[in-house]
């Protein structure tokens, strides 16, 4: 069971997510059923603190272009998926023009995952593929060790890294979000120290 895949009798559904214990989350790619301890409290602070960073300029375009659909931790369903969890991500709003009154069912441009010690090796070697051959189009990687941003964007299937950012960056443009400088050395601030 690597990466906290779970056996089943055949490929996973919703129903086997609803039936996990409290506590645990489960996302399903390509018919498997992968389970985790939900986040430590640095993963989850972090997460909001991005989230606040890029609301008002991408989301509600207050000081900034807007256009954009950016969600904490949505479910989304794609073809062989019924439910996989990005820590964050985003739509342009040119191409999906109007919020789903239920589940997500357009795959993202943007996905982030904030790399823990627990899903750190199922982030890299399970989601960052599937991410590829689903389509999405940026991909960061936080990783609150090390203390670095890394960004990629997909180019003809295959992920390319395009910059690599560390906590002494205080402002960045990183894409797909390049049209505004991002505070990344207000977002380290608060956290406990790595390790």
């Amino acid at each position: 069971m690597a990466y906290g895949a779970k056996p089943l009798e055949g490929p996973a559904t919703f129903a086997d997510i609803e039936a996990l214990p409290e506590g645990v989350v489960g996302e399903i790619i390509d018919g498997t059923l992968y389970t985790q301890a939900r986040p430590r409290a640095a993963h989850g602070y972090f997460e909001f603190r991005l989230l606040r960073e890029l609301d008002e300029p991408f989301q509600l375009g207050e000081d900034g272009p807007g256009g954009w659909w950016i969600m904490s931790e949505p479910g989304i369903r794609v073809g062989g998926s019924p439910e996989f969890i990005p820590d964050l991500a985003g739509w342009r709003r040119e191409r999906v023009p109007l919020m789903p009154n239920g589940q997500w069912t357009d795959v993202p441009d943007w996905a982030c995952e904030i790399l823990s010690p627990s899903t750190r090796a199922y982030d890299t070697r399970i989601k960052r593929p599937f991410y590829a051959r689903i389509g999405i189009k940026h991909l960061w990687f936080v990783d609150l060790d090390a203390r670095t941003l890394t960004v990629s964007e997909l180019r003809d299937g295959l992920w390319v890294e395009v910059g690599v950012y560390a906590e002494e960056d205080d402002l960045i443009r990183a894409p797909p979000f390049e049209e505004r400088d991002l505070r990344l050395g207000w977002l380290w601030k608060s956290l406990p120290p790595p390790g």
